[in-house]
């Protein structure tokens, strides 16, 4: 991932907090960071594919504001774009899952994630909307959520509980199902 451009663990970046935009003011800014962030997964999809889906965060290539994409599995919907995110309000049922992360592609790690989360975001226009994400798609944004707060998924797994090698892995090429 590192060849395409994907920041990779141990990068300072990745440990800060994104810079949120100010919009609308820097509308043009947090489109051509949103323009990078697809033109980044787009390279990124060509190479492996990611039948849970797939998110990307601003940091993860180089730069640090408040923007992340998420392209919910199947490919058939439109890219979920995440300008200066807060998650809201998350429920209090969880599952625990495997993910994995672009910055450190090769293992993965059990992590329990709430099953519905509200995220309040920003158009470019700066009206702020509030949208629910459900199971393995609340899954993909609160990890990236996590990303734009400089935060990685290993410091959400269980204390007990270390990452896998991605060999050993057997989630590859499925897609999410609730576990409780």
């Amino acid at each position: 991932m590192q060849a395409l451009g994907v920041v990779q663990q141990g990068a300072d970046i990745l440990t800060r907090p994104a810079v949120p935009f100010d919009l609308p003011a820097e509308h043009e800014v947090a489109s051509a960071v949103v323009d990078r962030l697809l033109a980044a997964a787009n390279q990124i999809s060509r190479v492996h594919a990611f039948a849970k889906g797939m998110g990307l965060a601003a940091p993860q290539i180089g730069i640090a504001r408040a923007a992340a994409i998420i392209l919910p599995a199947g490919g058939d919907s439109a890219p979920i774009i995440l300008l200066n995110p807060v998650v809201t309000e998350v429920s209090e049922e969880t599952d625990e899952q495997y993910e994995g992360c672009l910055s450190f592609f090769d293992v993965r790690g059990m992590v329990p994630r709430p099953l519905h989360l509200d995220i309040e975001h920003s158009t470019y226009d700066g009206h702020q909307t509030i949208t629910r994400f459900d199971n393995g798609l609340a899954r993909l944004v609160a990890h990236e959520v996590d990303h734009l707060c400089g935060r990685l998924y290993t410091s959400r797994m269980r204390p007990c509980v270390q990452p896998i090698p991605v060999e050993e892995y057997r989630g590859t090429g499925q897609p999410w199902t609730t576990r409780r």
